[in-house]
C-alpha cells in the first residue's frame, strides 16, 4: 500500500527523470511531505536500480521507524525488502533492497568498501541537520562517485531551502522541490517565567490539555528535565504519558510514536530527537521550551561538553510544525513573540565545533592526508584538524606525516570514537577486553545503569538490568569483546593486584583526565592534562585520592565530572610510568629573595612527590632567581639610587627603558648578575646600574649624557643629582646661596629644558621652588632674604643675589677664606 496523498508523489516523476540522466540530485521537501518513506521504494522500480538502496538517517530511532513504516506500507515484515542497521540493532536479510542506516554505519561501510559494491543509490536524508557523520559520509560518497562509481546515484534530501549549496557540491545537480502538506497552525506565546523549566512546561501542558484537542508533544533540553516534568504530570486522568529520547529501549520509543489504542490523550516528553524524520501519530499540540542541549567540543580542554542553549529559529519552526502534520494544530511557546527574531537562525554545522579525531583518521585511511582536500559544504577548521592530528599521534594512530599506522587502522575498524577504540585494543592486549568492551558501551549509550558518576556502580546495575535495551547493549559489548586482540606478552604491563579493570580501561582511553584530589571535601580535582574538574562532594567517589575521569560537563576551568572510576596511584604508575618526569626546580621565596632547590616527580600537570635537591646545579638556582624576579617584579632587586637614576635618565632621553621593557629583556642582563649567587641581595652594589648601562649602545649612552646629564654643578662648585622622575620635569634640590651670581635660569640637555629648582635654607629646609630664577631674584627674594637674615644671621643674604658671589660658607668663613688668599 502506498500513501498517494503525500505531497512528495507530485514531484517523484521529476526526481526519477533527473536520476535517469544524472548521477546526483537534490530533493527539498518540508517535513510531512513524505520524502523519507516514499523516495527509496520508488527507486526500486527504475532500470538502473539493480542493487541495494541505502537510506541514511541521522538517528537510530528515525532509522528504525522509517524502515518499519516502509515495511508496513508494503505489507511486509521488517527485514524483508525493507530493513535497517544501527549500532545496537539490525534487521535485514538477503532479500533486503532498502536498508535504512545511521550515518556512522555508512561511513564505516564505505571505508571498508569504497566502491559500495552492490549499492545502486545512497540517499542522504535530513542533510540540513549538518551532522559531522552526515557531512563526512557525503564527502566520501562524492569522492567515490567521482573516482570509482560514476553510476552510483546520490540524492541529498533536505527539509530546508538550502538546496543550492548541496547542488553545487554534487556537481550542479538538479534541485527538485516538493510542497509540504499544509494544515493550519496557531502559535501561542506564553512568555518567559521565573519558574524552573520543568514547572513551566508542565503548566503549559496542563493548559494545552484544557484548551486544545489531540495529543501533546513537549520539547525539553534533556533527559533530566523530561523526568522532572514527568513527575509533575503523573496521574492526570485520561492521559498516557510517554518519554522519547535516545536512551530509551526500542519498545518505549515505539509506544511514544504510535497512536494510543486506548483512546487516551497522548503526552510525549521529548528531546530534539523528535524535531525531524518522525511522525508521531495523534499529535495536534506542541509545547516548546525553546531550549536544546547540544554537544560542544571545548578544544582548550580537549573534551566535548553538553551545553543547554536557546534553540535556533530553524529548530523551533520544525518543532511547531509537528503539531500540524496530520491536521490543524497549535504550538505553545515559552517565550515572547518578539524574542523569536533574536534566536540564532540555524544550528551551526557540527563540523565547525566538533572533535575531528575520527574524521582525520578516517580521511587518512581513505588516502587523504588532509581532510580539507575532500568536497565539503563547510570545510573542517584548520585548528581543529591540527588538534585532532596531535591527539591521534598520542594514540599512536597516525605517524608524524599523518599516515595511518597499523594500530590506527585497527582503531578505525571499530565503530566507536578513537579514544574508546584505542582503549579496547590496548585493554585486549592486557587481557581486559571484556571489561573494556563494557566500558565502551557504557560511555557510548546514555542511561545504561543510571546516571551516577561512579562508572563501576553503573556497570553493576547494567549487568543486572533485564530490559531489552540493556540486553542489546550487552550483546554489543560481547561483539566488541570478540573484536579486541588477545593478550600479548610484548605489550603486557605488570598491573598491581589492586587493579580491577574498569579503571584501567578508562585510564587507557582518557590518560589526560587522570585526576588527583585537591581538597579535603573531594570537590576540586587536578587532571594530568592541566584542567581542573569538580565532583559533587556527596558522591562516593569524593573520598578517593585518584580518579580516572571519562566524561565532564561545563566550562573547562570548572567542568563537572559526569562519570569516573576510582583508581589508585600504583595502577596509575604501572600504566603511565614511562610518562613520569623528574624535574629539578628552584622554589623562589619573594620575602627573602632566595631560592630553595627542589626535585619533583610529575605526571603531566600532577605533582607526585617533592623533595629538597642537595645536588642542584648552580644553573638551576640562577634560573630560579631570574624566574622569581620575572614573576614578582623588579622591586625585589637591590636597586641603588644610581641605578634608578640611570633608568629615569634613559626614559627622559626618549628610550624604552621602563620596568616592563626591562622585564621583557630580563634574560639579557639579570643572569650575569645572579651567576654563582643564591640570593638577590648578594648582587654587588653598583652592579645593577652597570648591567643596565651595558644594555645600551655607546651612541645611546652618549645621547643620555647630552639629553639628561646626571647632575647639575652650581656656581658655588657643588654637584647635585637631577631627579628626572620628579613631577613637573627635571628637578634639582640645592641651597639658595649656591646660585648667587647666576642671572640666567639653568637648563638641562641639548633642548635647554629649564630645571625645576627646589631652593633650601642652610639647614636644608624648603624656601622656594621656581622655574624662573631671575624672576625670583627680582620678585619675592627681598621678602625671603629679610626672613632668612633673622633666622640665619651668620649666612650672607645680599640685596642683589645676581651680583653676589656664590658660597656655601658663613660670612665669617668667607672672610677668613678671602684673607688667607
Amino acid at each position: 500500500m502506498v500513501d498517494r496523498d503525500l505531497p512528495i508523489h507530485a514531484v517523484l516523476p521529476d526526481l526519477l527523470a533527473a536520476l535517469r540522466d544524472r548521477s546526483s540530485a537534490v530533493l527539498v521537501a518540508p517535513p510531512g511531505a513524505g520524502k523519507t518513506t516514499a523516495v527509496a521504494p520508488a527507486l526500486l522500480e527504475q532500470p538502473w536500480c539493480t542493487g541495494e538502496v541505502l537510506l541514511l538517517s541521522p538517528r537510530r530511532l528515525a532509522a528504525r521507524a522509517a524502515a518499519e513504516r516502509m515495511a508496513a506500507l508494503a505489507g511486509e515484515p521488517v527485514g524483508k525488502t525493507f530493513g535497517y542497521a544501527t549500532r545496537l540493532d539490525t534487521k535485514r536479510s538477503a532479500d533486503t533492497r532498502v536498508t535504512v542506516i545511521t550515518e556512522g554505519i555508512f561511513t564505516a561501510r564505505i571505508q571498508r568498501d569504497p566502491e559500495l559494491a552492490g549499492v545502486s543509490a545512497v540517499l542522504f536524508d535530513e542533510v540540513h541537520e549538518r551532522s559531522l557523520d552526515g557531512d563526512f559520509g557525503l564527502a566520501l560518497a562524492v569522492d567515490a562517485q567521482a573516482g570509482l562509481r560514476e553510476d552510483l546515484r546520490l540524492v541529498a534530501m533536505s527539509a530546508t531551502l538550502d538546496g543550492a549549496r548541496f547542488a553545487a557540491l554534487l556537481g550542479d545537480a538538479p534541485v527538485i522541490e516538493s510542497a509540504g502538506r499544509s494544515w493550519p497552525l496557531s502559535l501561542v506565546h506564553i512568555g518567559r517565567t521565573h519558574d524552573r523549566i520543568e514547572d513551566a512546561v508542565a503548566s503549559a501542558i496542563r493548559t494545552a490539555l484544557r484548551d486544545s484537542d489531540g495529543g501533546v508533544l513537549a520539547f525539553l533540553p534533556g533527559v533530566a528535565e523530561i523526568e522532572r516534568t514527568a513527575e509533575r504530570l503523573e496521574g492526570i486522568p485520561g492521559v498516557a504519558l510517554h518519554r522519547l529520547h535516545g536512551s530509551l529501549d526500542p519498545a518505549a520509543q515505539r509506544a511514544a510514536i504510535r497512536g494510543e489504542p486506548s483512546g487516551q490523550r497522548k503526552v510525549v516528553l521529548a528531546t530534539s530527537i523528535a524535531e525531524t524524520s518522525l511522525t508521531l501519530d495523534g499529535i495536534r499540540v506542541v509545547v516548546d521550551s525553546g531550549l536544546a542541549r547540544r554537544p560542544r567540543y571545548d578544544r582548550a580542554a580537549g573534551m566535548t561538553r553538553l551545553v543547554t542553549e536557546r534553540a535556533s529559529q530553524a529548530s523551533v519552526t520544525q518543532r511547531a510544525g509537528r503539531a500540524a502534520r496530520q491536521g490543524p494544530g497549535v504550538a505553545y511557546r515559552l517565550w515572547e513573540e518578539a524574542a523569536t527574531a533574536g534566536l540564532p537562525r540555524f544550528d551551526p554545522p557540527e563540523i565547525v565545533e566538533a572533535d575531528l579525531s575520527s574524521l582525520v583518521l578516517a580521511s587518512a585511511i581513505w588516502g587523504v592526508a588532509d581532510p580539507r582536500d575532500l568536497a565539503w559544504i563547510d570545510p573542517p577548521p584548520d585548528a581543529a584538524v591540527a588538534e585532532a592530528r596531535a591527539r591521534l599521534m598520542v594514540l599512536e594512530a597516525v605517524d608524524a606525516d599523518g599516515r595511518p599506522t597499523q594500530h590506527g587502522r585497527a582503531i578505525a575498524a571499530l565503530p566507536m570514537p578513537p579514544r574508546l577504540a584505542h582503549m579496547l585494543l590496548r585493554a585486549g592486549e592486557l587481557g581486559l577486553a571484556g571489561v573494556a568492551a563494557e566500558v565502551a558501551v557504557l560511555l557510548g549509550e546514555r542511561g545504561l545503569g543510571g546516571i551516577d558518576p561512579d562508572l563501576e556502580l553503573r556497570l553493576r546495575r547494567w549487568r543486572g538490568d533485564g530490559s531489552p535495551k540493556a540486553k542489546a547493549a550487552r550483546q554489543l559489548a560481547e561483539r566488541w569483546r570478540r573484536a579486541a586482540p588477545s593478550p600479548t606478552s610484548e605489550a603486557a604491563i605488570a598491573l598491581p593486584p589492586s587493579a580491577r579493570g574498569v579503571e584501567v580501561a578508562v585510564a587507557l582511553a582518557f590518560p589526560d583526565r587522570i585526576a588527583r584530589r585537591r581538597d579535603g571535601a573531594g570537590e576540586r580535582w587536578a587532571s594530568v592534562g592541566g584542567r581542573g574538574v569538580k565532583l559533587d562532594p556527596a558522591s562516593s567517589l569524593a573520598r578517593e585520592e585518584w580518579l580516572a575521569v571519562a566524561e565532564t560537563q561545563g566550562m573547562a576551568a570548572g567542568a563537572r565530572v559526569l562519570s569516573a572510576v576510582a583508581i589508585d596511584e600504583e595502577t596509575v604508575i604501572a600504566l603511565f610510568g614511562d610518562r613520569i618526569e623528574t624535574r629539578r626546580l628552584a622554589q623562589f621565596d619573594p620575602e627573602t629573595g632566595s631560592v630553595r632547590p627542589m626535585r619533583e616527580r610529575r605526571l603531566g600537570a600532577i605533582r607526585l612527590a617533592t623533595a629538597p635537591d642537595a645536588d642542584a646545579a648552580p644553573s638551576v638556582i640562577e634560573a630560579g632567581l631570574v624566574d622569581g624576579v620575572r614573576r614578582h617584579g623588579l622591586s625585589l632587586l637591590p636597586w641603588s639610587d644610581g641605578a634608578r637614576a640611570f633608568q629615569q635618565r634613559a626614559i627622559y632621553a626618549g628610550m624604552s627603558f621602563d620596568d616592563e621593557v626591562l622585564l621583557a629583556r630580563l634574560d639579557d642582563w639579570l643572569p650575569a648578575l645572579v651567576s654563582g649567587k643564591r640570593r638577590l641581595d648578594a648582587i654587588a652594589p653598583g652592579a645593577l646600574a652597570d648591567a643596565l648601562r651595558n644594555l645600551l649602545s655607546w651612541d645611546e649612552v652618549q645621547r643620555i649624557e647630552r639629553m639628561a646629564p646626571a647632575s647639575f654643578t652650581s656656581p658655588a662648585g657643588s654637584t647635585h643629582a637631577i631627579d628626572y622622575a620628579a613631577e613637573g620635569g627635571p628637578r634639582v634640590e640645592l641651597r639658595v646661596q649656591a646660585l648667587f651670581g647666576l642671572s640666567e635660569h639653568p637648563t638641562v640637555g641639548a633642548d635647554r629644558v629649564p630645571l625645576v629648582l627646589s631652593l633650601t635654607s642652610p639647614p636644608g629646609r624648603p624656601i622656594q621652588t621656581t622655574r624662573d630664577l631671575p624672576g625670583f631674584w627680582a620678585g619675592s627674594w627681598s621678602a625671603v632674604a629679610k626672613e632668612m637674615r633673622g633666622r640665619y644671621p651668620r649666612h650672607p643674604w645680599p640685596d642683589d643675589p645676581a651680583a653676589a658671589s656664590a658660597t656655601l660658607r658663613t660670612k665669617n668663613a668667607d672672610a677668613r677664606a678671602r684673607g688667607s688668599r
